[in-house]
């Protein structure tokens, strides 16, 4: 028999952690602030190659903050801390998630990844930015196959041409 009193009730552990669900944040950016230390010190570099900075700067800086941030969280959390509702956008809380446009963006990123290869970026990426816009509620067909050919265009000549970060041109190679 429990031993409760009036004005109590018990509460199952589903709840209490459903109160703290930012405690799953927590726990992400602790995990992910490990793992950036630990790749980070397993890093091979010869300290008269590198100099007194080296390529693990960075990421320790990183993975440190992200630790730091993780306790910091889980502490004001645990301390009855609450992040604030959602009130810069018009979202009604209350619904379900819409998961037919979340599959079918995951399906024109899926559709891109493999596009790349064999057509390149200018097509595959025309192709994702026309997609992203179609799933998310654009109606405009002339147009927005016209603007995604021509930012995809854009995005390729800024990071091949300008930037000297290759992107597989694909057929366009020669064109380009």
């Amino acid at each position: 028999m429990s031993a409760t009193s009036p004005g109590t009730t018990k509460r199952s552990l589903g709840s209490w952690l459903r109160e703290r669900s930012e405690l799953g944040v927590g726990v992400l950016l602790f995990v992910l602030g490990v793992l950036v230390l630990t790749d980070a010190l397993t890093l091979d570099a010869d300290f008269a190659g590198r100099g007194p900075v080296g390529p693990a700067t960075v990421p320790l800086v990183v993975g440190c903050g992200l630790v730091v941030v993780a306790v910091l969280l889980s502490v004001d959390v645990l301390r009855g801390g609450r992040g604030e509702a959602e009130a810069g956008e018009d979202v009604d809380l209350t619904e379900p998630a819409d998961w037919r446009t979340v599959l079918l963006l995951a399906g024109v990123f899926l559709g891109f990844a493999v596009l790349i290869g064999p057509v390149g970026f200018p097509v595959a990426g025309a192709l994702l930015f026309w997609g992203a816009a179609y799933v998310l509620g654009s109606r405009h067909l002339h147009r927005d196959p016209l603007i995604a050919a021509a930012l995809s265009l854009l995005t390729y000549v800024v990071f091949d041409m300008l930037l000297g970060v290759p992107l597989p041109g694909g057929p366009l190679m020669g064109v380009i």
